[in-house]
């Protein structure tokens, strides 16, 4: 493949994760595609992130992968240009708005963050690792390494728009291009079945499900995840 014909490729991290969470894909899969990680620190509603991605990409089509948070701003994004996303993959992501112990949830976080900001990456990570990553230090350290990059304020967005959004599932079936949907097998945050009803509702949707896993996939398990976005990036056309 020419590096003319290579495919772009956007990626969207989640709530408190900077570029670093697609670093290992964004490394390897640079033979394939032209990789670019987009900002979601910017603004505080679903609509104005997917706005924000758009205003990021280079023009023409691209493929886009978005982890939870990152997901639901590539469901807006499949509302705003659906013309424009040769293929989709959405990794430990929903479709559902939050229920309300979730939200209640996100409430109490975004008061811990005024007053005591480092404790909100160290009180998310049972709900993000898979249990035998939980004594990881690297992982430990990068969480609390991207949640520093992310900051307070733009926590605070972030969970502002994830507060915000909307129920994505009337508009899945109007996704036409091919997709992938991939969760760890232990995701608590997403578990499996709501991808599932991802799957069920997206008319060329593949399910891919990652062994000792949890919900944060690229990290987690770089490698099995890398290789199942290879073989998503080469079935782009088909």
């Amino acid at each position: 493949m020419s590096y003319l014909m290579k495919p772009n490729l956007i990626l969207l991290p989640g709530l408190l994760n900077d570029a670093r969470l697609w670093q290992a894909q964004a490394e390897k899969l640079g033979a394939v595609a032209n990789v670019s990680v987009a900002d979601l620190t910017r603004s505080n509603t679903i609509a104005e992130l997917a706005a924000d991605v758009l205003e990021q990409v280079p023009a023409g089509m691209f493929a886009l992968a978005g982890l939870s948070m990152g997901g639901y701003v590539a469901l807006e994004v499949m509302r705003q240009a659906p013309e424009r996303v040769m293929s989709l993959a959405l990794l430990d992501t929903s479709a559902r708005p939050d229920t309300q112990e979730a939200t209640e949830n996100r409430h109490k976080l975004m008061e811990l963050a005024k007053t005591d900001f480092p404790a909100v990456s160290r009180g998310l990570r049972e709900k993000l690792l898979h249990p035998a990553h939980l004594g990881d230090v690297a992982l430990a350290e990068l969480l609390d390494d991207m949640a520093v990059v992310v900051g307070k304020d733009g926590f605070i967005r972030q969970q502002q728009a994830i507060l915000a959004r909307i129920d994505s599932r009337p508009s899945l079936a109007a996704i036409q291009c091919p997709t992938m949907v991939l969760c760890g097998r232990e995701d608590k945050l997403t578990p499996v079945e709501v991808h599932e009803e991802m799957v069920a509702l997206i008319p060329r949707a593949s399910l891919t499900i990652i062994e000792q896993c949890g919900h944060l996939s690229p990290i987690e398990q770089p490698d099995r995840v890398t290789d199942a976005m290879h073989l998503w990036l080469q079935q782009r056309t088909t």
